[in-house]
């Protein structure tokens, strides 16, 4: 897979350094090359090309691989997730819910669970608990017969004064037809 591998060099003078790049085109193998200010990278596709391109460059530079997992660079830090930026905001990413079969079962595995340290929401006779990650949420959907689903915040916009905006503007804003 092409630009797997890129060394990254921080210099004064980077249009010299890309001058020198560029009148280095008889020497094998064949790099691509960005600029971010100062910064220049230079893309390889195997290690030993990004090497080979080191030791063209000269002086100090570091090979940086790609993640393509968790699509950074290995010198980068990984990057907050989605399920972290639910947690931030206080909500939870991934939720369990339970159709307990009637309002007494669900008030009594309520209650277990906080005392568990979870803090489920009971409506009738289900619950919704949420968790910090899906492996959590699978572990608990287990153990209380549960179905998990993602969560986080849900955000209803409507129209001031019309209740019904929520069906896709079959309710009206504006003045009844008469």
């Amino acid at each position: 897979m092409a630009d797997d591998f890129r060394i990254h060099v921080t210099t004064d003078d980077p249009d010299a350094l890309l001058q020198r790049l560029g009148e280095t085109r008889d020497h094998p193998g064949r790099f691509s090359v960005s600029r971010d200010a100062d910064d220049v990278f230079v893309y390889a596709n195997t290690y030993a090309e990004a090497q080979r391109a080191s030791e063209l460059v000269g002086g100090p530079t570091r090979i940086e691989h790609w993640l393509e997992a968790e699509e950074r660079w290995d010198d980068e830090a990984p990057s907050e997730t989605w399920e972290q930026e639910e947690l931030d905001h206080g909500h939870a990413p991934w939720e369990v819910r339970v159709d307990c079969g009637s309002r007494h079962a669900a008030k009594e595995l309520a209650e277990q669970l906080e005392a568990d340290g979870y803090r489920p929401i009971r409506q009738w006779s289900y619950l919704i608990v949420g968790c910090s990650s899906r492996k959590d949420a699978d572990a608990l959907a287990a153990r209380v017969h549960g179905s998990v689903e993602p969560g986080g915040e849900l955000v209803w916009e409507t129209l001031p004064g019309n209740p019904f905006a929520v069906f896709g503007g079959m309710g009206s804003s504006g003045t009844p037809a008469g």
